[in-house]
């Protein structure tokens, strides 16, 4: 396979990331995946975007056209895979395996998305919920001018308990872009594609899950004679959070051909059929807990884990059985602190012994 075919397979993650480098995230997103040669045609600028948009041919065509329409979209669409990113590393930094990226290979999650299991399945869903998700609040803020708010929801009966109004942001809209750039380069006729096309599908839902009614009161003297509500994207860590649990629970799925048609079903018969908001996968993941040059593999070797926890992030499970060590050091923390009129804390600094514990 070449390295344009190889691209090609993660369209989401070698162009929208590299348009955003992360400062605090551990990656050089700029070679997300994407060969060395191509990054210079990435460094886009407001006069030459829609050109050179033209000329990034290891997207498909749909990609690109998206990607000419517009350079705040450009930025907006990189930013939501980015929390996506970000979100995962959350969700995971307490795991054997915690989303780890790397800034001194090809590609930035090493070859672990070579491998079609559930955390590529998180990966491909977060990353869906984040491009949905930031082009969702770019339409309410204003900073994309081809949207704006959801007036379609003012059409929505509410039988008298309150009245539309605000800006209801429009989720619609968002969903639809993100399905539009993100699953325009899958192939519908081959596992991988249709495994990454269910779970670009479950992030999305997993965001139209999360939305909020908010309300204002109108009256006289603080009465509450009229509610006023909108719609809005609930914080985004609450999808993340809502997709772990998806991620404890994925599918283990097969192909099946029906009429001429390819299908995901679960592995064995006795399985529920997974909904249209479960992640699912193909295969099994690899080993986290020794280190995988080829794969990228870390291991947990050296990782800190929790003496007195007895899920996952406890060093028991943690570090594999293999025993972990415990380092002692000194910090200064703020203690005894006093608020003095007016109007500031006072705080002294205290020395405190901690222990710290590391997988061996």
């Amino acid at each position: 396979m070449t390295p344009i075919d190889k691209t090609k397979q993660m369209n989401l993650l070698v162009f929208i990331f590299c348009l955003y480098p992360m400062s605090n995230v551990h990656a050089t997103w700029w070679l997300l995946g994407m060969p060395s040669t191509y990054q210079s045609t990435m460094e886009l600028k407001p006069t030459s975007y829609a050109n050179q948009c033209k000329q990034l041919y290891y997207l498909v065509e749909r990609q690109r056209e998206l990607c000419s329409l517009s350079y705040n979209i450009l930025h907006t669409v990189s930013r939501g895979a980015k929390i996506g990113i970000e979100e995962c590393q959350h969700q995971f930094q307490m795991s054997r395996w915690n989303c780890t990226t790397f800034n001194n290979i090809s590609s930035v999650f090493g070859g672990i998305l070579a491998i079609k299991s559930r955390e590529k399945a998180y990966v491909y869903a977060i990353s869906s919920a984040g491009v949905a998700y930031s082009i969702t609040r770019g339409c309410s803020t204003g900073e994309l001018t081809v949207c704006g708010c959801d007036n379609r929801i003012r059409m929505r009966n509410t039988k008298g308990r309150w009245e539309w109004g605000g800006c209801s942001e429009d989720i619609g809209f968002g969903s639809k872009f993100s399905r539009d750039f993100v699953d325009s380069g899958e192939d519908t006729s081959t596992g991988e594609g249709l495994m990454n096309l269910h779970n670009n599908r479950a992030g999305r839902m997993a965001l139209k899950k999360n939305m909020e009614l908010l309300c204002k009161c109108h009256g006289v003297s603080g009465s509450c004679s009229m509610r006023v509500c909108w719609k809005q994207l609930k914080p985004f860590r609450q999808v993340g959070e809502w997709l772990t649990r998806k991620f404890d629970g994925a599918t283990h799925v097969r192909i099946i051909k029906q009429h001429d048609t390819l299908r995901l079903v679960p592995w064995k018969k006795n399985i529920k059929k997974p909904s249209r908001k479960d992640l699912v996968y193909l295969e099994e993941a690899p080993d986290y807990c020794y280190r995988n040059e080829t794969l990228g593999v870390l291991g947990t070797e050296g990782r800190r884990c929790n003496n007195t926890s007895y899920g996952m992030d406890g060093c028991r499970l943690l570090c594999c059985g293999r025993g972990y060590h415990t380092v002692e050091r000194y910090v200064e923390e703020k203690c005894n602190c006093k608020f003095e009129w007016c109007c500031k804390v006072v705080c002294e600094k205290c020395r405190f012994k901690r222990e710290e514990h590391f997988c061996n």
